[in-house]
């Protein structure tokens, strides 16, 4: 069997474009998957083309032999980033390929399900209404009248994701915006109740001292993590903000950290409770369950981060199967409506009181629909509230 072929395309999404993809081969098997990152999306999907053209004519079940000659080949121009998304995608699709051509789930090829029900947390779900402690409420009501139990959100003045007006280029927060993240995070906290996870978000946009100050006044609101304090570029600084941050607040990290060597000093320096992960950067599902095992020797949680498009969905679902250590996963409350159309099995009938529930259908259990995709061409000129 040969790789023959190698399919691109750019789709539209709630918050930015997707980048997915189709491997073909002459045999007629096919596998899919996903290289979604922003900002830049025409760029992962030009390395996703670029990608692709470089393993025609390979064996696709050689699943880790195409992933390490990528990674070799392409450590030239950086181990991170396009290039990587690209290899994530790759990577996703020839491990549904390979369990396609064998008849099973992806998590088969994993090492088998510790579980088929995925727990996940929503994120998106507070984009109808305003950056206010009321509108806050009601939708995170909202959610856990949906069957969630978990949620996530940004209540700082960055909370729109357009990085505008209300940031600062120091990262500060006035006293002012530091009172209304703490009113919007205490009125969610309200809303849904006690036994309830909510994760707070700040995008690594917070300067060291907001982002200690703040979590230290988050912490009376039992929050489930703070995450990305501080971006991935320092470990020893996010280990200083560890130290001074209080104990009852854990710290996740991971969304821009790229494969199993990204993590290493992280883990090694015990900054985390929870990493997070993301299928379609950090070197696709081959790629996340070996940084979960390394993770586990930590006794660090997964929770794969996941605002992407549906492959990403399903294939950190199948990742989240195969490992012990799996706390939840991100899963986009308000989505696109062509998030189903695009796939042969729409997500929507998969997702049951706040659960994802794999099916025993083969591969990722779903395909691409070309047509569908077509009629939703990514995006690629700038607009507000969407990132290209």
């Amino acid at each position: 069997m040969k790789i023959i072929d190698v399919k691109v395309w750019l789709v539209e999404g709630v918050k930015y474009n997707w980048t997915l993809l189709k491997i073909y081969t002459d045999t007629g098997h096919t596998g899919v998957g996903e290289a979604t990152n922003w900002p830049g999306s025409p760029i992962v999907f030009e390395a996703a083309k670029h990608v692709g053209q470089r393993i025609i004519g390979l064996d696709p079940m050689k699943t880790d032999f195409i992933w390490t000659k990528l990674y070799r080949d392409l450590n030239w121009i950086g181990p991170y980033g396009a290039s990587m998304c690209a290899i994530s995608g790759i990577d996703m699709a020839l491990l549904d390929l390979k369990a396609k051509v064998l008849g099973v789930p992806c998590y088969e090829l994993l090492g088998g399900a510790f579980r088929k029900e995925i727990l996940l947390y929503a994120n998106y779900w507070f984009t109808g209404g305003g950056h206010n402690p009321q509108d806050y409420a009601k939708q995170a009501s909202a959610v856990k009248d949906a069957g969630f139990t978990g949620l996530k959100f940004d209540p700082f003045a960055h909370t729109n994701y357009l990085y505008g007006e209300d940031l600062a280029a120091n990262l500060t927060l006035t006293a002012e915006q530091q009172d209304l993240a703490f009113e919007v995070s205490k009125a969610v906290r309200e809303g849904v109740g006690p036994n309830f996870d909510i994760m707070i978000e700040t995008h690594a946009m917070l300067n060291y001292r907001v982002a200690v100050q703040m979590a230290q006044r988050l912490s009376e609101l039992n929050i489930t993590w703070y995450e990305e304090p501080a971006g991935p570029e320092n470990a020893d600084n996010l280990r200083a903000m560890r130290e001074r941050i209080p104990s009852n607040v854990s710290i996740c990290v991971g969304e821009r950290h790229y494969t199993r060597h990204g993590i290493r000093p992280v883990l090694e320096k015990n900054i985390c409770d929870i990493m997070m992960p993301d299928i379609t950067r950090c070197g696709g599902p081959s790629e996340m369950k070996r940084m979960a095992t390394m993770m586990e020797a930590y006794n660090v949680l997964l929770a794969p981060h996941n605002p992407n498009g549906p492959l990403s969905t399903l294939a950190s679902a199948h990742v989240c199967a195969s490992v012990p250590n799996f706390f939840r996963q991100e899963f986009m409350f308000n989505d696109v409506p062509w998030r189903d159309e695009v796939i042969d099995h729409p997500i929507k009938d998969m997702v049951k009181n706040g659960h994802l529930i794999l099916s025993e259908r083969p591969g990722l259990g779903v395909d691409l629909i070309e047509e569908e995709m077509l009629k939703h061409p990514g995006i690629l000129e700038p607009r507000p509230g969407f990132y290209v």
